[in-house]
């Protein structure tokens, strides 16, 4: 069947004073815009259910002042040892019956030693074989790392860029802003898919937020996914203490990711725990598409599970069974109708 083109709604070319518009509109006018565009590349009433493990935690070297893993802060947290491949096959099997359809595997490391490579193919493939989609979070990578990842079957790797360049060295100094663009570059490169956000509400002004996602969306390939974090406070953390970021504003920020990358699927990451359902509902109608799903990200909590099945049938929405293409749906009725042979609505 004919499938749309790749049309005008993907840029690469976004200035600043652009994006800064758009989180100056009104604010009806920018859920507005937003949704609408929504719609054209993603059934609204469906959501991405990722699920999120720690393989290995703490003793990060790195000084991410928002992170209670960082060997640099007394937090709770205590380094552990990688997990072993079966144990890590144990939760994704889990993940799977609970709803998952993707497992993103994460540790605290500033990047992967080479002994450490086999093990973590091997949980790469065998998460592959239960038919989930596979995600690692590691930290840098040598071109040599991405493509063995790659080669094992990793679909999308996640690197955020955290901040704006120009806020960047206020929240982190043992790597550069430059780094996590050569990672990204590594990661597109090798074949993966990039999934890359970033934090708010650590203190940065809109003209931070507007430049991240300016960032993000002036890649030469926008992020498949796009993971939204509002910063979770951790006892120990220099962060600790930081006037929180108004509700409004994180929607706002929704809404401007979704405008400016509309075919990407854009995350609810950390910080839901604290968020209203009210202001959940928001961000789905803003143009948020993908959550995490468990009690707990990596070190920090999430909402329950039962929680987030009762908010979405509150709002008539479900899980996603099968992911989305991301090319324009044909036309923006209410009618079910068919894409590359998938049946879906009209719609990241």
């Amino acid at each position: 069947m004919t499938v749309h083109p790749a049309n005008q709604d993907i840029r690469h070319h976004w200035s600043a004073e652009e994006v800064r518009a758009l989180f100056e509109l009104p604010f009806h006018e920018l859920l507005y815009r937003a949704h609408t565009l929504h719609r054209r590349y993603f059934d609204p009433a469906q959501v991405q259910v990722s699920t999120l493990l720690s393989i290995k935690t703490g003793g990060c070297p790195e000084d991410c002042k928002y992170c209670p893993q960082s060997a640099h802060f007394n937090t709770e947290v205590k380094a552990s040892k990688l997990m072993q491949v079966e144990a890590v096959l144990k939760e994704a099997r889990a993940a799977k019956e609970a709803g998952a359809g993707r497992f993103c595997m994460g540790a605290a490391w500033r990047e992967p030693k080479e002994r450490d490579m086999p093990t973590l193919t091997a949980m790469i493939e065998g998460v592959k074989a239960l038919g989930l989609e596979t995600c690692m979070t590691l930290g840098m990578l040598t071109d040599d790392q991405a493509h063995t990842l790659k080669e094992a079957g990793l679909d999308y790797y996640n690197h955020n860029l955290d901040t704006s360049e120009a806020y960047y060295e206020e929240i982190i100094t043992t790597r550069t802003y430059r780094d996590r663009l050569d990672t990204l570059s590594r990661v597109r490169d090798a074949g993966m898919k990039v999934c890359c956000g970033g934090i708010v509400g650590m203190g940065e002004g809109r003209d931070d937020r507007a430049g991240m996602l300016a960032t993000l969306a002036n890649l030469p390939e926008h992020p498949e996914s796009v993971p939204i974090n509002l910063l979770v406070q951790v006892e120990g953390t220099p962060l600790e203490g930081t006037e929180p970021l108004d509700e409004l504003e994180f929607v706002r920020t929704i809404a401007v990711a979704r405008i400016l990358m509309p075919a990407s699927y854009v995350r609810l990451s950390a910080g839901r725990e604290s968020m209203s359902e009210s202001t959940q509902a928001l961000c789905f109608f803003a143009g948020a598409n993908s959550i995490f799903y468990g009690e707990k990200l990596l070190t920090t909590p999430n909402p329950q599970e039962n929680k987030d099945r009762a908010l979405l049938a509150k709002l008539g929405m479900e899980f996603e069974s099968t992911p989305s293409p991301t090319l324009p749906l044909k036309g923006e009725g209410g009618e079910r109708r068919e894409r590359e042979g998938v049946c879906v609505m009209p719609s990241l």
